[in-house]
């Protein structure tokens, strides 16, 4: 499966929030650390502002209907939405995106699956367009 090197580099949160299995979350949810997902979020998922370490990881049994936002994002559920990852991104075997992946690096595993586009970006996260879009559209719903 993962790398002994990978799986540590997974871990490197000090904060850990759980979405257990069965929890259905509707609205965007903004967050720093590690954001571990084995329910199901109908939003958006964006780390706060300036935070360059959270990483947010879809577990088997997690499902997301909304957009990704963070620098690593582990998929191994189900993800319906785009994926905007300013340094990695890491698909396992039982990993299903229905939408666009923006990438600095991905890592594949055999079983993954991807419906829409993968789209390189050597920017940061801050000066992907892509990115500052989505965080400034859920900026201004917070707003409104």
């Amino acid at each position: 499966m993962l790398s002994k090197k990978t799986r540590n580099s997974l871990i490197t949160s000090e904060y850990t929030t759980l979405i257990s299995e069965g929890v259905v979350i509707s609205g965007e949810i903004k967050f720093s650390g590690c954001l571990e997902i084995e329910g199901t979020i109908k939003g958006n998922i964006i780390t706060s502002n300036d935070d360059t370490t959270s990483q947010v990881r879809v577990k088997k049994s997690g499902k997301i209907i909304g957009d990704i936002c963070a620098p690593v994002i582990v998929v191994n559920g189900q993800v319906t939405g785009n994926i905007y990852a300013s340094s990695r991104v890491e698909l396992i075997e039982n990993a299903e995106v229905n939408g666009d992946i923006h990438y600095q690096i991905i890592e594949m595993i055999e079983g993954s699956q991807i419906n829409g586009s993968l789209m390189f970006s050597n920017k940061s996260n801050e000066n992907d367009s892509n990115v500052s879009e989505l965080k400034k559209e859920i900026s201004s719903d917070d707003v409104s």
